[in-house]
């Protein structure tokens, strides 16, 4: 476990409220959770004491000897273990007194049957489940139909299918007859890169940024609104018949977890690229309302568990809408925070070189809006200490620390002793360096965003790689480019790569900006990550086009190809 004393509340909404944990607390309950866990029913012999009944199971009344028979389609692993267990187990402990345990072979009389079935199938459950189908990274593709994953499996559609040991052990039952090529974890990805349009079958819970997950007809596997009995690769291990309710106890220690996908583990991250709502953007909202911009990609962004904005220029009660062409002194009045409320924004990002436009007294307005709104801020501050601190959060467990600089000019917008603005990375690299180190021991997600110099190209230039390999490299899991006007590259890194699994998003584009002047500057990206269990584990890209100067839309099918082709041609040689 590890430890970290300030978090942000889980409560998704406009704004989130900072939790103070008393370290001797937070050890406690940590210690009390882990004890939890570690309590196991007894596996070997005749329990000592009557087993409890599973929560939503009603223990039966049992006279007489309890039978169980294995199914056929049990994995070889789990039937194993199960029978040694049941042969072990002469008598099972009933509500009415012990009765005589008794194995018998598949297909024979008995009581009750352990079965390898599609989720939510009769009986009770020992564990679920889920698998993904996945491509490699750069895969313009996103969908794929169960029929074609059928086909594929049972040789029947030429296409390719790989899949691991876990997969074409337990997904007989949903796709039939296994006839296609079975690859351990480790050869999954380069059988995939080696085989154009081949897709694999991986354990959900094995996934790592350098796949990217296909939806199944239309489902996300990786959704965090997920509803289980709607997505098709998932299966369940049951026990049902006479005695199940004392079965499942004396078998779940067996199976654990029970889930490969729990819900209270996962995560979804956005990320967004630049935000500065004036100019068009600001005359836009004047003429259609403060909410314009926001309408059409709302419910999506909202809909993630954290949603993060990089807001690149003050909030001010007396801004004006100022559209003159080229104005470069830019500012948002503090109405135009319902349009990032209605976004569900939960953290924001101040690393912008705009952040100072109207001086270090309308930075100092624009900090305290903040502050007396409660809404939680990184990269800019009143003090050097403040700007460059991180911001600490947690979500379903997984803990995060977020950490912003500036790395560009003009030196006005830079934080001082004295005067407020963003943290200047060349100016306090070490300390930067230092939280990311100290973070990446104390959190499960370090995520670094840093302004660069600003280009309008795909491929990121020789240097910025250089510089967000390196924050990645001194222990960050997530490096975000909020620099770019225009989308770029992204580098994805697998659990066996040094520093782990991880993602470099180069830059996402616009997200509010009225840049209206080139198709490269109106396509925007929205990264969506995917945590699970303390690690990135897969990141979806969502694609959109500006319209009318302020409203992104969402790209059309073709434009989403091109878009996609674009930022995947830019990608920078992979690091030896």
């Amino acid at each position: 476990m590890r430890n970290f004393s300030t978090i942000q509340s889980e409560t998704h909404g406009a704004r989130r409220r900072a939790l103070t944990y008393a370290p001797i607390l937070f050890v406690l309950f940590c210690s009390l959770a882990w004890l939890a866990g570690c309590i196991r029913p007894e596996g070997g012999g005749m329990p000592s004491r009557p087993v409890p009944a599973l929560p939503g199971v009603t223990q039966e009344v049992i006279t007489g000897p309890v039978t169980v028979a294995l199914g056929s389609d049990l994995p070889r692993s789990y039937a194993s273990a199960f029978g040694t267990l049941l042969n072990q187990t002469p008598t099972v402990a009933t509500i009415n007194g012990a009765q005589v345990l008794s194995v018998v072979a598949a297909g024979e009389s008995a009581g009750a049957q352990i079965e390898l079935s599609p989720l939510l199938a009769p009986g009770v459950p020992l564990a679920e489940r889920f698998f993904a189908v996945v491509m490699p990274f750069a895969t313009v593709q996103d969908d794929i139909s169960l029929a074609e994953v059928q086909g594929r499996w049972q040789g029947v559609d030429p296409n390719r299918l790989f899949a691991t040991d876990d997969a074409a052990a337990m997904l007989p039952v949903i796709l039939g007859t296994l006839n296609a090529k079975v690859v351990t974890e480790d050869e999954l990805l380069a059988a995939l890169e080696a085989e154009p349009n081949a897709i694999g079958l991986i354990s959900f819970d094995h996934l790592d940024p350098r796949y990217k997950v296909l939806t199944v007809d239309g489902v996300n596997v990786l959704s965090n609104r997920l509803q289980p009995a709607t997505y098709p690769l998932a299966v369940a291990l049951t026990v049902e018949g006479k005695g199940s309710s004392v079965l499942a106890p004396l078998l779940q220690p067996l199976t654990k977890p029970y889930t490969n996908r729990a819900p209270n583990e996962l995560t979804t991250l956005i990320m967004t690229g630049v935000t500065a709502m004036a100019r068009g953007t600001a005359a836009a909202m004047a003429r259609s309302g403060v909410l314009f911009p926001a309408l059409i990609i709302s419910d999506t962004l909202a809909a993630a568990d954290i949603t993060h904005v990089s807001n690149e220029i003050p909030f001010l009660e007396g801004c004006v809408v100022n559209n003159t062409v080229n104005n470069l002194t830019l500012c948002s009045h503090t109405s135009y925070w319902a349009t990032l409320e209605a976004i569900g924004t939960d953290v924001v990002g101040l690393s912008g070189n705009h952040v100072n436009d109207f001086g270090r007294d309308g930075a100092r307005e624009s900090l305290t809006f903040y502050q007396d709104n409660e809404i939680p801020i990184y990269g800019s501050g009143f003090t050097i200490e403040a700007a460059c601190a991180p911001l600490l959060w947690e979500h379903n467990g997984n803990t995060f620390a977020f950490i912003a600089a500036l790395a560009f000019d003009p030196p006005g917008a830079w934080v001082t002793d004295t005067e407020p603005g963003a943290c200047y990375y060349y100016d306090h690299k070490d300390l930067i360096l230092s939280h990311i180190r100290e973070m990446a021991e104390k959190v499960d997600i370090v995520a670094v965003e840093l302004q660069y110099a600003e280009t309008y190209f795909p491929y990121p230039t020789g240097d910025q790689v250089v510089e967000f390999r390196a924050l990645r490299a001194a222990g960050a899991d997530l490096v975000t480019g909020v620099q770019s006007h225009v989308p770029q590259a992204m580098e994805p890194y697998g659990v066996a790569d040094v520093g782990g699994p991880g993602m470099i998003l180069y830059g996402l584009g616009n997200l509010f900006f009225d840049q209206m002047w080139s198709w490269e500057t109106r396509t925007e990206l929205y990264a969506r990550l995917t945590i699970y269990n303390g690690r990135i584990i897969s990141t979806e890209i969502l694609t959109g086009v500006l319209e009318d100067y302020a409203q992104p839309r969402w790209t059309t099918p073709d434009e989403r190809v091109e878009l996609l082709t674009r930022i995947f041609d830019g990608a920078p040689a992979r690091p030896e």
